[in-house]
């Protein structure tokens, strides 16, 4: 068996079909399957993933009969993966030539770690740098970055240990086509294995336009959706005004001395639940008190952050 299984999802895809099977080809790592499973295409995917498949003894291809979502169609690869490790990759995108060996290099040496991203850098149709994804690396940061921020991860760069996925049954197919399913696969997760991402744009994450405005409002809200399932698994309610404050915080709004000293309390109750659940280790605490502390100072008034800069230039501590 390899040791890595890729799983690409195409539908209607064959535009851009082969530069993303060529880029897992030309991985320097080498023992993996690529599962390229169809999901009910109209256009050429078929025939080209065909036409791999019979270049490459590791390429392998599913059809299934029907459109049924990109979560059914990685199911139906998990279900037929083999590796140890198990990655995504969109049939539109490009992996750089050392993304797999150092995802696994990073696993085989971090046996805690159940799921690894990369940074990635978003690229336009013709592959020019429009921004780069710069996710934290440290468990800590991401934990508690999972009930502020939008995205934590690139979705489609996490390699994960397969029997993780095994054990919460893969992606939730009832999301059917919403913009979540990563968000949600790392929040089934959470409790059960600790996350990091490596700080290298290993990962071309290709956008074919602007999204619109109604698109963009129907990721956030799906997005919000995803947070406040979080909240409530943790805390077992999920109140509004503890939301809006935590995407207050992530858009960079001014707050209050009361709303900041209200946010602390949010924040410091997110770190107390996620200690007593054991999602993070007491050696996690020190990292997610300073990121608590210097989103809160953001949110406050300019010359208090300046003091704050000149306190700890010249004492070398928070106030």
């Amino acid at each position: 068996m390899p040791l890595v299984s890729v799983i690409m999802p195409v539908y209607n895809g064959e535009e851009y079909l082969a530069a993303a099977i060529e880029s897992i080809l030309a991985q320097t790592f080498s023992d993996f399957e690529l599962i390229v499973v169809d999901d009910g295409s109209q256009d050429r995917s078929p025939q080209i993933i065909r036409e791999y498949s019979k270049r490459d003894g590791r390429i392998r291809f599913f059809q299934l009969e029907r459109n049924q979502g990109p979560s059914a169609a990685r199911n139906r690869g998990i279900a037929a993966a083999g590796g140890d490790f198990v990655t995504n990759m969109d049939s539109d995108d490009i992996c750089l030539p050392e993304r797999l060996q150092k995802q696994v290099d990073f696993l085989l040496t971090a046996p805690d770690i159940g799921a690894v991203g990369t940074h990635a850098k978003v690229v336009d149709a013709d592959l020019q740098l429009i921004y780069h994804k710069t996710p934290p690396r440290h468990h800590a940061h991401l934990m508690l970055c999972q009930f502020i921020e939008d995205y934590t991860f690139v979705g489609t760069s996490v390699m994960f240990r397969r029997p993780l996925l095994q054990a919460i049954g893969g992606y939730d197919e009832s999301m059917g086509y919403h913009t979540g399913t990563d968000m949600d696969m790392i929040l089934r997760l959470m409790g059960r294995t600790r996350f990091a991402n490596i700080a290298e744009g290993l990962y071309l994450y290709r956008i074919h336009r602007q999204p619109t405005a109604q698109e963009k409002s129907y990721r956030e809200r799906h997005a919000q959706i995803i947070r406040k399932r979080r909240l409530e698994r943790l805390w077992g309610e999920a109140p509004d005004a503890s939301l809006v404050r935590f995407n207050r915080l992530y858009r960079g709004h001014k707050f209050s001395w009361n709303e900041r000293r209200v946010a602390k309390r949010d924040l410091r109750r997110l770190i107390d639940s996620m200690l007593a659940k054991n999602w993070v280790e007491p050696t996690d605490i020190p990292l997610m008190i300073a990121d608590m502390n210097s989103r809160l100072e953001q949110t406050s008034p300019r010359i208090w952050q300046q003091f704050c800069h000149w306190r700890r230039h010249h004492f070398g501590r928070r106030p």
